[in-house]
Protein backbone atom coordinates (compact mmCIF):
# COMPACT_ATOMS: atom_id res chain seq x y z
CA UNK A 1 0.00 0.00 0.00
CA UNK A 2 2.95 2.46 0.66
CA UNK A 3 4.04 1.59 -3.09
CA UNK A 4 1.17 2.70 -4.61
CA UNK A 5 0.33 5.66 -2.37
CA UNK A 6 3.99 7.12 -3.15
CA UNK A 7 4.18 6.67 -6.67
CA UNK A 8 1.06 8.08 -6.69
CA UNK A 9 3.10 11.31 -5.20
CA UNK A 10 6.16 10.98 -7.33
CA UNK A 11 2.96 10.98 -10.88
CA UNK A 12 1.42 14.05 -9.19
CA UNK A 13 4.58 15.90 -8.77
CA UNK A 14 6.25 14.98 -12.36
CA UNK A 15 2.59 15.90 -13.28
CA UNK A 16 2.62 19.53 -11.85
CA UNK A 17 6.17 20.35 -12.70
CA UNK A 18 4.99 19.40 -16.40
CA UNK A 19 2.46 21.55 -16.24
CA UNK A 20 4.01 24.23 -14.52
CA UNK A 21 6.73 24.33 -17.70
CA UNK A 22 4.35 24.24 -20.21
CA UNK A 23 3.65 27.97 -20.82
CA UNK A 24 7.42 28.29 -21.01
CA UNK A 25 8.20 25.29 -23.89
CA UNK A 26 5.03 26.85 -26.02
CA UNK A 27 6.53 30.38 -25.71
CA UNK A 28 10.08 29.64 -26.85
CA UNK A 29 9.22 26.76 -29.43
CA UNK A 30 6.76 28.51 -31.74
CA UNK A 31 9.15 30.71 -34.30
CA UNK A 32 10.51 27.57 -35.38
CA UNK A 33 7.86 24.95 -36.22
CA UNK A 34 6.99 26.83 -39.61
CA UNK A 35 8.02 27.52 -43.20
CA UNK A 36 8.28 31.47 -44.52
CA UNK A 37 4.00 30.53 -45.86
CA UNK A 38 3.12 29.87 -41.86
CA UNK A 39 2.48 26.06 -42.33
CA UNK A 40 3.56 23.92 -39.98
CA UNK A 41 7.38 22.49 -40.47
CA UNK A 42 8.47 18.89 -39.27
CA UNK A 43 8.73 18.09 -35.95
CA UNK A 44 12.63 16.93 -34.41
CA UNK A 45 12.29 13.95 -32.19
CA UNK A 46 15.93 13.53 -29.80
CA UNK A 47 15.21 10.63 -28.44
CA UNK A 48 15.42 8.37 -31.63
CA UNK A 49 16.94 10.11 -34.35
CA UNK A 50 16.24 8.12 -37.05
CA UNK A 51 12.47 7.12 -36.15
CA UNK A 52 11.12 10.35 -36.46
CA UNK A 53 7.76 9.92 -34.76
CA UNK A 54 6.63 10.48 -31.20
CA UNK A 55 6.11 7.83 -28.73
CA UNK A 56 4.67 5.27 -27.64
CA UNK A 57 3.90 3.53 -31.55
CA UNK A 58 2.28 0.72 -32.91
CA UNK A 59 3.95 -2.25 -33.18
CA UNK A 60 3.94 -2.10 -37.23
CA UNK A 61 5.64 1.25 -36.76
CA UNK A 62 8.48 0.00 -34.52
CA UNK A 63 8.69 -3.07 -36.72
CA UNK A 64 9.14 -1.05 -39.77
CA UNK A 65 11.57 1.12 -38.39
CA UNK A 66 13.68 -2.18 -37.65
CA UNK A 67 13.50 -3.54 -40.84
CA UNK A 68 10.57 -6.11 -41.11
CA UNK A 69 6.81 -6.69 -40.80
CA UNK A 70 5.41 -8.06 -37.61
CA UNK A 71 3.37 -10.59 -37.36
CA UNK A 72 1.14 -9.78 -34.29
CA UNK A 73 0.56 -12.94 -32.09
CA UNK A 74 -0.89 -11.02 -28.79
CA UNK A 75 -4.47 -8.40 -29.24
CA UNK A 76 -5.18 -7.72 -25.91
CA UNK A 77 -6.19 -4.56 -23.53
CA UNK A 78 -2.83 -4.50 -21.84
CA UNK A 79 -0.71 -5.19 -24.83
CA UNK A 80 -0.10 -5.79 -28.31
CA UNK A 81 2.56 -7.84 -29.23
CA UNK A 82 4.35 -8.73 -32.97
CA UNK A 83 7.04 -11.18 -34.11
CA UNK A 84 9.60 -10.32 -36.43
CA UNK A 85 11.78 -12.88 -38.27
CA UNK A 86 15.11 -11.39 -40.02
CA UNK A 87 18.09 -12.74 -41.96
CA UNK A 88 19.52 -11.14 -39.18
CA UNK A 89 17.39 -11.68 -36.08
CA UNK A 90 14.16 -13.31 -35.23
CA UNK A 91 13.23 -10.69 -31.56
CA UNK A 92 9.62 -9.43 -30.28
CA UNK A 93 7.60 -6.00 -29.93
CA UNK A 94 5.61 -5.04 -27.41
CA UNK A 95 3.56 -2.18 -26.99
CA UNK A 96 1.32 -1.11 -23.61
CA UNK A 97 -1.84 1.70 -23.30
CA UNK A 98 -0.15 2.54 -20.21
CA UNK A 99 3.09 2.51 -18.42
CA UNK A 100 1.74 0.76 -15.90
CA UNK A 101 0.83 -2.27 -18.59
CA UNK A 102 5.08 -2.01 -19.78
CA UNK A 103 6.03 -2.05 -15.88
CA UNK A 104 3.89 -4.91 -14.62
CA UNK A 105 5.28 -6.88 -17.79
CA UNK A 106 9.20 -5.64 -17.35
CA UNK A 107 8.32 -7.54 -13.78
CA UNK A 108 6.56 -10.89 -15.18
CA UNK A 109 9.43 -10.53 -17.62
CA UNK A 110 12.22 -10.93 -15.11
CA UNK A 111 11.46 -14.62 -13.93
CA UNK A 112 13.09 -15.39 -17.36
CA UNK A 113 16.06 -13.04 -17.80
CA UNK A 114 17.28 -11.47 -21.28
CA UNK A 115 17.77 -8.25 -22.95
CA UNK A 116 15.47 -6.17 -24.02
CA UNK A 117 15.17 -2.11 -25.48
CA UNK A 118 12.81 -0.62 -23.50
CA UNK A 119 11.00 3.31 -24.71
CA UNK A 120 7.81 5.21 -23.69
CA UNK A 121 5.06 2.34 -23.59
CA UNK A 122 7.22 -0.26 -25.45
CA UNK A 123 9.95 -3.01 -25.04
CA UNK A 124 11.83 -5.17 -27.94
CA UNK A 125 13.63 -7.81 -26.79
CA UNK A 126 16.18 -9.29 -28.68
CA UNK A 127 20.21 -10.85 -29.17
CA UNK A 128 22.21 -7.60 -28.11
CA UNK A 129 23.60 -6.98 -30.85
CA UNK A 130 20.17 -6.30 -32.38
CA UNK A 131 19.21 -4.03 -29.84
CA UNK A 132 22.20 -1.99 -30.32
CA UNK A 133 21.32 -1.70 -33.93
CA UNK A 134 17.08 -0.64 -33.28
CA UNK A 135 18.86 1.98 -30.54
CA UNK A 136 19.94 4.29 -33.08
CA UNK A 137 16.72 4.12 -34.67
CA UNK A 138 13.88 3.66 -32.44
CA UNK A 139 15.40 5.68 -29.29
CA UNK A 140 14.79 3.64 -25.69
CA UNK A 141 17.61 2.24 -22.78
CA UNK A 142 18.89 -1.54 -22.68
CA UNK A 143 17.97 -3.15 -20.21
CA UNK A 144 19.25 -6.43 -18.79
CA UNK A 145 16.75 -8.33 -16.67
CA UNK A 146 18.10 -11.47 -14.53
CA UNK A 147 16.77 -14.52 -14.23
CA UNK A 148 15.14 -14.86 -11.20
CA UNK A 149 12.65 -18.00 -12.02
CA UNK A 150 13.54 -21.60 -10.43
CA UNK A 151 16.08 -23.64 -12.37
CA UNK A 152 16.52 -26.91 -13.32
CA UNK A 153 17.52 -30.21 -11.10
CA UNK A 154 21.08 -30.86 -11.33
CA UNK A 155 21.94 -33.91 -13.57
CA UNK A 156 22.17 -37.17 -11.45
CA UNK A 157 19.73 -35.62 -8.70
Amino acid sequence: MFQQSTAGLVRGAALAGSLALFPFTAACGAGNDTDDKGAPGPVTVTAAPEAGVVAPAKVEVIAGLTGCTAKIRIEADELRQGVCHTEKSDYLITTFPEERHKQAWLEAASVYGGQYLVGSRWVVGARPEALSRFRSRLGGTARQLSATGPTAAPKGA
